[in-house]
This record gives structure tokens, sequence and C-alpha cells, in this order.
């Protein structure tokens, strides 16, 4: 006989497990769903039978009597943007750290049809709840028409009056704390480089610098649009830099900052003083904001309490824990690339 005559060891079932430890099918099923209402003396036994046989329960049978999966979803983007990778990388610690395993989907354009295709096949891995980590209204719209399927869906950023479940930093409040820091040093023209409109933050950021103007009687102009990258920053900050009437720019993230700061010195304007002078101040506080020339002055989120919260909001969606506060306050960080405004004679 070689080895390849020898049968294959049969993988060890339920039965297997009750006829060694002398119990009933029902009891092994009662021990691996955790019930109480056993002997320690009974528990011991079919434990040390699981054990000895390397069972290994089925997680979709289990999932069938105990409508428990322990197991959640996450679909992010494949952006690699700091801010979502950071809460990605942070929902799924957090998920393992409170008895989950965590299935991601990352997707390459969170267009409507990719969302819904995630969403299908995370509902039919029996996924307990899911996290969306966009906000754009594409993803706004498909997380609300999930709500009456019976599967919770946690939106990142997400609009409180379109979704029942969402959790972010204060981005209204974050945007007001750079734009108040650009006026209490003296600025009357402050641009604002906005983010895609389609998204939450975006259109709450370019909120957050309407209200600081208007609060301290000034009116805000028209800002300027990017996609969120470096490279539309720079375009924007082309235009930007040809209005001598403009002495700082609220930035919606640091990336597109980091665009405007290079538009800026091909331009000759220095940042943040001296002839034809511009303040910047960013958003997201990336890890390369200090190191920039000039280090530059950002708003910072705290992007892995917003990964640990959204954990947090889905478990209280799933009736686990009490519901969480949904915002997230934000900091300002000061640098170089901010100074008191320079009047001219």
């Amino acid at each position: 006989m070689t080895l390849s005559d020898v049968p294959p060891a049969r993988t060890p079932v339920m039965a297997d497990v009750a006829r060694l430890a002398g119990v009933s099918h029902q009891t092994v099923s009662r021990v691996i769903n955790g019930q109480s209402n056993l002997r320690p003396a009974t528990r011991e036994r079919v434990e040390q039978a699981i054990l000895q046989l390397g069972y290994r329960p089925n997680s979709a049978a289990r999932a069938l009597v105990t409508r428990r999966s322990a197991t959640i979803g996450v679909i992010g983007s494949k952006s690699g943007y700091w801010g979502p990778s950071t809460v990605h990388r942070t929902i799924q610690a957090a998920g393992r750290e409170a008895g989950y395993f965590v299935s991601s989907a990352n997707l390459q354009s969170l267009s409507r049809e990719e969302l819904v295709d995630a969403i299908d096949h995370l509902r039919g891995q029996a996924v307990e709840g899911i996290v969306l980590i966009s906000a754009t209204n594409d993803a706004l719209e498909v997380a609300r028409a999930q709500e009456h399927l019976g599967i919770p869906v946690v939106v990142v950023e997400g609009d409180p009056a379109k979704t029942r479940w969402t959790v972010g930093v204060d981005q209204v409040a974050g945007a007001e704390l750079g734009t108040r820091h650009l006026i209490d040093l003296g600025h009357t023209d402050i641009v604002h480089l906005a983010g895609p409109l389609e998204w939450t933050e975006a259109r709450a950021r370019l909120l957050g610098w309407q209200n600081a103007m208007y609060a301290a009687g000034l009116r805000p102009g028209r800002h300027v649009t990017g996609d969120w990258s470096a490279a539309s920053g720079y375009e924007a900050g082309l235009r930007i830099a040809a209005r001598d009437d403009v002495t700082a720019v609220f930035c919606a993230n640091d990336q597109m900052a980091l665009g405007l700061l290079r538009a800026l010195s091909e331009a000759g304007r220095a940042v943040p003083s001296g002839d034809r002078g511009v303040s910047v101040v960013g958003f997201d506080d990336i890890p390369e904001a200090a190191y920039l020339i000039p280090p530059l002055t950002t708003v910072r989120q705290d992007f892995q309490a917003v990964g640990q919260r959204a954990i947090e909001i889905l478990r209280a969606a799933l009736g686990q824990v009490p519901p969480p506060e949904r915002l997230i306050g934000a900091e300002l960080v000061v640098r170089a690339s901010t100074a008191p405004v320079e009047r001219t004679a």
C-alpha cells in the first residue's frame, strides 16, 4: 500500500464530539454557543472532546442557530489617502478586539454599482453589520437603502440627517477653527480650496469656512474646488497665486495644501509672509505636514478615535452597548505656514 492508497482522515463532526463526551447532540450545541444552563462537569467533558478531536464548528451553521456570525464587513477605497487608510486599519483592529472577524472590501471608485456589489457580497457572508468608509452622495443613498434589510451600515463622516448610523470628526467646527485662526491673524481675504462637493466632509468644511467668515463680519468670496489630490491643489494654486488680493488660503485637506504650496512658490508668492505673502492652513494633519516647507498649520483629525468609535456605534446598532457620541472634536495645530497679515500703505 502506498501513501496515496491511504484514505484521508475524516473531518470530525458534532456527532463525533457527542459520542466521545457521552452527551447528546443538543448538549454539544449548547456548549459551542456559550449557553450557561449546563453542569460544569458536562461542559468540561464536551470541551475536552472538542480539543481531543480537533473539532471546528461550522460557522455558517452556527450563524443560522444563533443569528450571529461574529463577522462584520468594512468597505473602503483603494485611494491610499492617509485618513481613510488609518480609519480602516483601526476599525479592523478594534473589530477584532471586540470579538469579530473583519471582512474587508477595498473598492476602486466607490461608485454606486461597486458599493451595492460590495454590500451584497458581505451580506452573502452573513455579516452582522457593515462600516462604510465613504461619505459621497452615492454612499449615503446606498447606506440608507440598507436600513430596512436588517443589517446596520455605519457611515464614517456621514450625514446624520441622511443616515441613521454615522460617526466622524466635527468637520464644521474644525473648519471654523482653521478659518478663525487666519482671521485672528488679521486676514480678511481668505480663499477656501474646497474638496469635491459630492463628499459630506467637503460640504461641511465649506460651511465651517463660511460660518467663521460671517461671524467675523466678513463676506466669503467664491471658493475654488479640487478633488482632494495634490495635483488639483497645484492647479487651483496657480489660479489663486494670480490674485494679489488673496492673503490666506484655507485648504480642505493637506494633500491639496501641498500642491498649493508648490504653485505659490513657483509664482513667487512667499509663504507665509514677505512680498505678496500668503498664509496657508490645511486639514487632516498627515504625517508629512510637519516636514513641508514651511511646516503646515493644519486641523488635526483623530482618525484612530474615529475607527474605534465606528465599532462602538456598530455595536450600539446591534443592541450590544449604549450609543456613544457620534462626533469627535478637531484640533488646530499651528506651525510656520501662517503669520499675521502684512498691511501695505
